[in-house]
């Protein structure tokens, strides 16, 4: 059985904590593991491997978060933009044989009782070698308006159900045969793709076209134009609610998908009065309160009910109940051409990482970690000069045809329109402070010449 991983998302729901260059399933929020290095070691135990879908500009921070984790069965199935989920089903499909069994999951669901889980996958894989497309359904435990239901008979599905007011949630519940439609799917490739052809004609045949022009080298890589050309839907839309061979596995897990702010207090210890336990918090007379963890002290006063959301450059603060509505302040922040829905100061690179410390007018301040073995693209700028201060480690530094090796404490400066490159060659992390001085020092004032990475601007 081969794992297919869906590493779509546009980091909102979670806003500021993610970010659409930092979704939350890269986000390490439990034990210092991300959600989707949880998923990955969930499900390595139950399939020979895993082909992870994801996007380009995300693709190495997957493959970062793999490397800590010790994964290797690996491939990687790369999306040039989001089509949905049945498009990047199909085309990961497209890779494997047609008689390989799929278990297809999302990166970003928190599952705590792994042995049900394992249960309920075996299950599913029974029911799909005889042919079915299986879904998975979550047993409820309360009237959720946030989540589709499926309402089934034993295996059989007989409804699946958008998403309720909370008069039919409570029915639901009451009437004792509702899941909530968990996104986690089983089936054999050939019979997934046959009934994508049956019902989603469109989406089989651009995927097919599109999988047939892809690079396949280390990865598959889908043009752009050719992911442009698939019909954005759903499975659950293009094949589920319209095929014949459905089969649901009630699934108790302890499953969330962890969609708001108010999903992610519910997996934080608290205190006496209901407050997250945090070290960092002063909480007199409040009760409660969800607070993310945080750097710095947080005090709260005669507060009760609150979410308080703390990062270097944005701090989120809402009424407890009301999280969904953080996909409106993305928005106005988008509208404001901001960039703080996009991208957290620390950004990550298959090199390393930067973290922005000042950005002023004319001038910008970054910490630069670069990893042992890696190197930075050939590259010249056009608008600003750079000059760079070795913290510690060995760096080798290309500046035109010189090369030089600059270490602790010592400095080198790169003149606008100068080539030049920057690479760790030791052992150990290379950290330099660079200030970058010009009239532009946006990101994307950058030519590169050669690049280890096939990164293009």
């Amino acid at each position: 059985m081969t794992n297919i991983i869906l590493c779509g998302g546009s980091g909102t729901r979670l806003w500021p904590v993610s970010r659409t260059l930092m979704p939350k399933q890269f986000v390490k929020l439990f034990d210092d593991k991300s959600l989707f290095q949880l998923t990955v070691e969930r499900n390595r135990e139950l399939c020979e491997e895993q082909v992870i879908v994801s996007n380009a500009e995300q693709y190495f921070l997957a493959l970062d978060q793999l490397e800590q984790i010790g994964s290797e069965r690996n491939k990687f199935l790369l999306e040039p933009v989001g089509r949905n989920t049945a498009p990047a089903i199909a085309l990961a499909c497209l890779a494997l044989p047609e008689d390989e069994v799929v278990l297809v999951s999302s990166s970003d669901h928190l599952i705590k009782n792994e042995k049900a889980y394992e249960a309920a996958v075996k299950r599913a894989q029974e029911l799909a070698k005889s042919d079915a497309l299986v879904t998975f359904g979550i047993t409820p435990e309360c009237p959720e308006t946030g989540y589709g239901y499926i309402e089934a008979e034993g295996e059989t599905v007989k409804a699946f159900h958008e998403k309720p007011d909370l008069q039919t949630a409570k029915s639901y519940l009451d009437a004792g045969n509702f899941y909530w439609n968990s996104g986690i799917f089983c089936f054999k490739v050939g019979m997934f793709l046959e009934e994508l052809q049956e019902h989603s004609p469109d989406i089989y045949n651009a995927a097919k076209n599109a999988y047939a022009n892809a690079k396949t080298d280390e990865m598959i890589r889908i043009a752009h134009e050719d992911m442009l050309a698939i019909p954005e839907d759903s499975i659950d839309y293009a094949v589920m609610e319209k095929s014949e061979r459905v089969k649901m596995v009630a699934a108790d897990i302890d499953w969330s998908d962890l969609g708001s702010f108010d999903a992610l207090a519910e997996e934080f210890e608290k205190d006496y009065n209901g407050n997250t336990v945090n070290e960092n918090l002063i909480a007199i007379n409040s009760k409660n309160n969800f607070v993310y963890p945080s750097e710095r002290l947080i005090a709260l006063a005669d507060i009760d009910d609150l979410i308080v959301v703390d990062t270097p450059d944005a701090l989120l603060i809402s009424k407890k109940g009301n999280s969904q509505k953080i996909k409106d302040i993305v928005k106005e922040l988008k509208g404001r051409e901001s960039d703080l829905h996009h991208i957290h100061l620390t950004t990550h690179r298959p090199w390393g990482t930067y973290t922005v410390l000042e950005d002023s007018p004319g001038y910008k301040i970054k910490r630069i970690v670069v990893k042992p073995g890696k190197r930075l693209s050939l590259q010249k700028h056009f608008h600003r000069s750079e000059h760079w201060i070795v913290v510690s480690g060995t760096a080798t530094v290309t500046v035109g045809d010189a090369v030089k090796i600059v270490r602790p404490n010592e400095s080198t400066y790169i003149k606008m329109g100068e080539v030049h490159r920057l690479e760790n060659g030791g052992k150990i992390d290379v950290v330099l402070i660079e200030a970058q001085v010009g009239e532009y020092i946006g990101e994307d004032d950058i030519e590169r010449l050669d690049d280890d990475y096939a990164r293009h601007l």
